[in-house]
């Protein structure tokens, strides 16, 4: 009599397998990303495009909130961008009083290579067209 243990093992080792493949393929996507936006922020500078003060907002869409970051903002709605320290900031953050008052400070996140990807139609972006937005490609 078969127990069907063979087939949850097997089940489960492909869902382990199709896991690994995921997380190899966004890592080689974010170093990818990185690269785009190293390239950019030393064209900009080479440019002269000076990177700007950044406002977030909260999860609500109210806001602007300081942040204390200097960069420049990639999507028309102002919801992410690459600071001057070369990292990628999407500008959300939990807002409330002491936030409006002090400020907030949104953490750096691993950078896409699709703005928006799995967004609403038409909101998505390829990084590279955003970044060329903002300073285009020699």
């Amino acid at each position: 009599m078969n127990d069907g243990g063979g087939w949850a093992d097997q089940r489960r080792e492909a869902a382990l397998v199709h896991e690994q493949r995921l997380r190899e393929k966004q890592a080689g996507e974010t170093a990818v990303a990185r690269e785009l936006i190293a390239a950019f922020v030393e064209r900009a500078r080479a440019r002269g495009v000076e990177p700007e003060p950044l406002h977030a907002r909260d999860y609500s869409g109210n806001g602007p909130y300081r942040t204390g970051l200097r960069g420049w903002y990639l999507r028309a709605n102002r919801s992410a961008a690459v600071g001057e320290d070369g990292l990628f900031y999407v500008l959300t953050v939990a807002g409330g009083l002491r936030a409006r008052l002090a400020g907030s400070r949104p953490e750096p996140s691993d950078p896409p290579l699709v703005l928006g990807k799995g967004g609403r139609d038409g909101e998505s972006i390829d990084m590279r067209d955003a970044l060329a937005r903002v300073v285009p490609e020699d």
